[in-house]
């Protein structure tokens, strides 16, 4: 089953990368994509961390209702940067009040906090029982997910504030956790003991989460390069100019990666090549939104105050959605539908193929967090201090 799931996928990849001829296809080939990645994970009611899974492509396995409900809210001390990761019922989210939260899914009722020295803006990351996110304070944390407890922690040389992601050791003994800081290092770890594998040092600060497919790390950084780094030992794959600085985190799809950048640019990488693919220039205003990849589309937020829309073959715009504040949040595809934050205070969920307002909740204060979706539930945090779930009253 597994096989011929592959086999069509990889099928749909090499057909479809073409401009979309209608709206109708504009809907099937996305919600394709999003059934074959929910066979693939591992838990269809999990978001283990930020943007769901290490290549950052940002596809729920699961719908979300017409016109979700509040469900439940948990006051933090201070703003919510972080992007909620949800794991066997639990969600685990960051508070620039210095603490790292556990809340039962279901109730939002606090199970434990762990507290550090610094805000803590990183998403966490969620493997194998343990939970691991950055902090202000220059630590990467590794706790135990049901208690909260101290495993290990490790100091770089200044703060992190992207989310860890992970990969299996080349000879797949092991799992290794990586983490950029504001040192200018991209670090890899031993996932159980934090024994440092290698390090990786750039030229300028690292705010993302560096995103992982195929043998290697892609992530951007302040000294305005792409840089991919064979996960083998932390050495340059290849190095991409992109002009400007980069604090958004890329996502990867096959031999391409996707990122914008602060001098008011998207761009589409051919790894292979080496080749810059397209640019996507509209208005002047830079892009700290991460994208989310379907087999045809690229959704990306901007301080433009829009959400975009554009071809994956292309880059040209297939729609664009207005907000009234920069869209820092980055977008969620769950089927036919895109959930994104702005700092406007608003939640929105936007139809897929037309761009059309379907739904938004006013939070009052800005929405940079991303949502994680799991199980028709949306999880996503605020300026306000809050952690909000909207779903369905009755799927509880």
């Amino acid at each position: 089953m597994l096989t011929s799931v592959l086999a069509s996928m990889r099928l749909l990849m090499t057909t479809t990368d073409g401009v979309t001829k209608s709206a109708g296809w504009l809907v099937f080939w996305p919600l394709a994509l999003v059934a074959v990645f929910g066979i693939l994970t591992a838990r269809g009611g999990d978001w283990p961390m930020f943007r769901g899974e290490p290549s950052l492509a940002g596809l729920a396995s699961t719908t979300i209702p017409d016109k979700p409900e509040k469900l439940w809210e948990f006051k933090t001390g201070g703003p919510v940067k972080s992007s909620p990761a949800v794991v066997a019922g639990s969600v685990y989210v960051g508070s620039l009040d210095q603490s790292l939260y556990c809340l039962d899914a279901k109730t939002g009722v606090k199970r434990w906090s762990f507290k550090t020295e610094g805000g803590v803006e990183s998403s966490a990351l969620v493997l194998d029982g343990r939970v691991y996110f950055g902090s202000e304070d220059s630590y990467l944390y590794a706790l135990e997910a049901g208690s909260g407890k101290l495993l290990w922690k490790f100091q770089t040389g200044d703060k992190i504030l992207g989310g860890p992601t992970w990969v299996s050791s080349p000879k797949g003994d092991a799992k290794w956790v990586l983490a950029g800081s504001y040192d200018f290092k991209l670090y890899c770890f031993d996932a159980i003991t934090g024994r440092s594998n290698w390090v990786f040092e750039s030229s300028n600060y690292i705010n993302g989460t560096p995103a992982v497919a195929n043998g290697r790390t892609v992530f951007g950084g302040c000294d305005a390069l792409v840089h991919v780094i064979s996960l083998t030992n932390g050495s340059v794959v290849k190095q991409f100019d992109a002009g400007a600085y980069i604090a958004a985190s890329a996502a990867l799809s096959g031999p391409y990666a996707f990122v914008g950048h602060y001098e008011n640019e998207f761009l589409c990488y051919d790894l292979e090549k080496g080749t810059n693919v397209w640019s996507y220039r509209d208005r002047g205003f830079p892009y700290f939104s991460s994208p989310a990849l379907t087999a045809t589309q690229v959704v990306v937020g901007g301080r433009d105050k829009r959400l975009h829309c554009l071809n994956r073959k292309t880059g040209e715009a297939f729609w664009t959605f207005s907000t009234r504040g920069k869209v820092d949040s980055s977008p969620v595809v769950a089927g036919s539908k895109v959930v994104v934050g702005s700092d406007d205070g608003f939640l929105y969920v936007v139809d897929l193929a037309t761009g059309k307002e379907l739904w938004s909740y006013e939070v009052g204060r800005p929405v940079g967090s991303s949502p994680a979706v799991v199980d028709k539930r949306v999880i996503v945090g605020a300026d306000d201090g809050m952690v909000y779930c909207f779903g369905t009253k009755g799927d509880l």
